[in-house]
Formats: C-alpha cells, sequence, structure tokens
C-alpha cells in the first residue's frame, strides 16, 4: 500500500469531475464549469483572486499549445479538401470504383472503406461531402438506398477511422496527454479494439441494413428531394488528363508517407507534420493550378476557411482540456508547488487513494470506462469529453497496477464512437444531409450495431488489462 496524502484540491478536482460527468449525461455544455472548476482550483490553491484569474487564461494558452498541431492539420486538411473538390480532382480520387459497384452488398462495403480511408487522411467532415456527392447515384442505382450509405459513411468514417485517428492522431494525442503516456502506445493497444468494433458494428449494421431491405421497411427512392446532392463541378482544372495526374500524385505522396511512417518510426507530432507538410505541398501546388493569376489570394482565403473550421472544431475542447491537464503535470506549471512534496498530480494521487480503498478488477473498469466515455459523447462532439477518458483511465490503472493504455483507448472509442456522429442525431446532420434522409432515422439504424459492437468491444478490453 502506497500512502498518499489527499487535500481538498483532490476532492474539488473530484467534484468537478462528477458535477462534468453529469452535465454530459443531461446533454449540458460543460465549457463554463470547466472554466468555474480552474478558478475555484487555482482560488484554493493559491488563495489569490487574481492567481486564479490568471490560471484560468494561462491553463487556456496551456491547452492550446498542447492541441496546436492537431488544429493545424485539421485546418490544412480542410482548405486542401476544398481545393480538391473545386479542381474536381475529388471526382478522379473516386472514379476508378465506379465500375465495380454492381449491387448494394459492394456498394455498402466500397464505399465504407473508402469513407474510412479518406477519413483517416482527411477526418470524415470533408469526406462527407466528397463520398455523399460522388457515390450516393451509383449506390442508388445498385441497389443501396440513402439510408444505407449514410449507415456505410458513418460507421466506418464517424466510427472506425475517427475513434482510432491512426493518421492525424488528434484523438489519441487529446486522450494519452491526458492519461499521461506516449500516443504510441494509446495507439497500438487501440489496434485490437478497434479491429473488434469496426468488424461487430460494420457486420451488425449491414445485417439490420440487408434485413430491412428484404422486408420492405426501407425503400431505394430518396427520402426527400435530391437538391443537396449536387454531382456536378465547375471543375476549375479543366483537363482531364491532369486531373488524373494530380489524384495519382496525391495517392502516392500519401502512401509514401504512410512508408516513411513506418519505415523511419514517426508518430505523433512528427507523423502529424509529415502529413500536414505534404498536404500543405498539395494545396498550394493545386491552387496554382486550379487558379493560376488568382492564386495567392485564393490559397489565403482557403486557408482561413481552414483554420476557422479547424478552431471552430476545436474550441469547445480547449476550456474542457485546460481543466484536465491541470490532473497533471500542467497544475504544477500553471499554479506553482501548493500540492504536498509527495504528490505526482492530482489524477495520480486519486488513483493511489483509490487503490488502497477499492479492490477494482478488470471487469468493473472497463465497463465503468465504456460508461464515462459514452457519457463523454453525448454532446455531440466526441472530442470535447475524452480528455476525461484519459484521466479516468489514468486513475483506474494506478489503482489496478497497470492497463492504461487499454482503458484509455476503450475510452476513447467509446466517446467518439457516441458521439462523432453515430448515435448522436445532432451530430449526424452532416451525413443525414448530404444523403436527404432524416438524421433521428440514421441514429436509430445506428444504435443497435454500435451498441452491440460497444459490449463485445468491452469484454475484449478486459483480456488486455
Amino acid at each position: 500500500m502506497i500512502n498518499v496524502t489527499l487535500t481538498p484540491l483532490h476532492y474539488i478536482y473530484l467534484i468537478f469531475i462528477i458535477i462534468i460527468i453529469v452535465a454530459m449525461a443531461r446533454k449540458k455544455d460543460i465549457s463554463l464549469i470547466c472554466i468555474i472548476g480552474i478558478f475555484v482550483i487555482g482560488l484554493m490553491g493559491t488563495k489569490s483572486l487574481y492567481g486564479s484569474a490568471m490560471g484560468i487564461f494561462n491553463s487556456f494558452v496551456y491547452a492550446t499549445r498542447e492541441l496546436m498541431p492537431t488544429i493545424f492539420i485539421i485546418s490544412l486538411i480542410t482548405a486542401m479538401s476544398r481545393i480538391l473538390m473545386a479542381s474536381g480532382i475529388n471526382d478522379e480520387l473516386v472514379s476508378p470504383f465506379k465500375g465495380i459497384i454492381k449491387n448494394y452488398w459492394i456498394a455498402y462495403w466500397v464505399i465504407g472503406i473508402v469513407m474510412m480511408i479518406l477519413s483517416w487522411f482527411f477526418w470524415p467532415s470533408p469526406a462527407v461531402a466528397l463520398i455523399g456527392a460522388l457515390f450516393l447515384p451509383i449506390a442508388k442505382k445498385a441497389g443501396l438506398p440513402p439510408i444505407g450509405v449514410a449507415i456505410a459513411m458513418n460507421l466506418f468514417g464517424h466510427g472506425i477511422a475517427l475513434s482510432s485517428d491512426y493518421i492525424i492522431q488528434a484523438a489519441p494525442k487529446l486522450t494519452a496527454d491526458a492519461a499521461g503516456i506516449p500516443v504510441g502506445d494509446v495507439i497500438s493497444a487501440s489496434i485490437p479494439l478497434t479491429m473488434t468494433m469496426g468488424v461487430v458494428t460494420t457486420v451488425a449494421g449491414f445485417y439490420f441494413l440487408r434485413k430491412d431491405i428484404k422486408s420492405g421497411a426501407i425503400s431505394i427512392e430518396h427520402d426527400k428531394n435530391d437538391e443537396g446532392i449536387n454531382t456536378e463541378n465547375k471543375m476549375l482544372i479543366k483537363s482531364k488528363k491532369l486531373r488524373r495526374a494530380l489524384a495519382l500524385l496525391i495517392v502516392v505522396l500519401f502512401t509514401l508517407d504512410i512508408v516513411i511512417m513506418f519505415k523511419v518510426n514517426l508518430q505523433g507530432g512528427d507523423a502529424t507534420a509529415l502529413i500536414g507538410g505534404t498536404a500543405v505541398f498539395i494545396f498550394s501546388l493545386i491552387s496554382v493550378l486550379a487558379h493560376k493569376k488568382d492564386s495567392l489570394e485564393k490559397i489565403t482565403e482557403d486557408l482561413v476557411k481552414g483554420l476557422q473550421f479547424g478552431f471552430k472544431i476545436f474550441g469547445i475542447v480547449i476550456p474542457v482540456a485546460a481543466f484536465f491537464y491541470l490532473g497533471d503535470a500542467a497544475f504544477f506549471d500553471i499554479f506553482g508547488k501548493v500540492l504536498p512534496e509527495t504528490s505526482h498530480g492530482i489524477v495520480n494521487d486519486l488513483g493511489l487513494a483509490l487503490a488502497n480503498i477499492v479492490p477494482l478488477n478488470s471487469a468493473v473498469s472497463s465497463v465503468t470506462l465504456t460508461a464515462v466515455g459514452a457519457i463523454t459523447g453525448l454532446d455531440g462532439s466526441g472530442f470535447s469529453g475524452i480528455s476525461l477518458v484519459g484521466s479516468t483511465a489514468k486513475i483506474f490503472s494506478t489503482a489496478l497496477g497497470g492497463g492504461v493504455e487499454t482503458l484509455t483507448a476503450l475510452g476513447q472509442i467509446t466517446g467518439i464512437w457516441v458521439g462523432g456522429g453515430t448515435i448522436v442525431p445532432w451530430a449526424v446532420i452532416p451525413v443525414a444531409a448530404i444523403c436527404g434522409i432524416d438524421a433521428f432515422e440514421l441514429t436509430k439504424k445506428n444504435f443497435k450495431p454500435v451498441v452491440i459492437g460497444l459490449a463485445v468491444t468491452t469484454l475484449v478490453a478486459m483480456f488486455f488489462i
């Protein structure tokens, strides 16, 4: 048994974590709660009003500094996606698949796999418009209804790709930082869990979809109108040969990135930097070829819009991450040495205390992390609360004496599958809109596969802890 001294600061931090979980369960925004939590903790620690006020700002700066590479990569990928669609190169990237989609079986898996691959590189948000606009007409012709397209896009893109995030590594960066472990550890631990969750949900999703198609419960007719599906493109680059050459170049460059990552073992920030630099090169080259004399102004315009998107996505994450970073080393950087000399950080101390009083086991820990992850996803962001699962995983693993990587990966997968755009209605709106279906109907179709997948994945996680 390891002795640990808990102070009022520890209990206040724990109380705010509970308040945050309750607020998320009630589908409330938690930014203000986190800000108040930072202020109260700072006030208790420093006994200074101005010191605690400074702590709020400094914690935001700390969180932004930690998240900045992630914000930048999302912004750059978004900017690149804009020029790919405007130039018409997006058509060429998916054109090889048009000839092989012969029936709804093939359509479901091809659309899903392509969505997953594009989402790994571009994230699901930019990929939605690309996949929906180009594949929906082909899928309908093959017998896959619009809701089937939406299910495939959700499960493979917002589910498998976003929750694993192996290329951009935004999700594992957040959870790894909160858990105090390297990004590579979270990624490695998530592989068997991602495979389990991916296989179970996509197979279950197809099973229920096929059952509905056979029974006539859903039709291949469009539920609304086709105004949201615009396959026409002005194509700023008129030459088909040039578009094809540039599409091939993009595939080659990103393939080379993956090879380099494996060859020289690039992970985390280094892997993000490689993808980001490649995206900037592609974005700049295509912008010059597409806009010609207007390229200088258009490049700036697209970069600004990309940055706006990046900060819009992560704006809600900054105050939340700022609070949870206080659970570890950030506390000492922001408020100084106000904890006991033997303290290893608030979260570590809570974990040690828990280990002394609560006999946890792998089953209880896994189920709890799944529940916490699901709750954090209820806000529909998928990212706003995954710092919480990292901190919770750290507490539980300290009590268990190990398993922090698996618990962190489990919480990350759960949080993003629930909130990233599969079973929360307000999170699936982009996919529902591009496919012309009702968002609530889509979440109903996704619910069973996702819940079944989470149950099986949680069971698998117990064996890795």
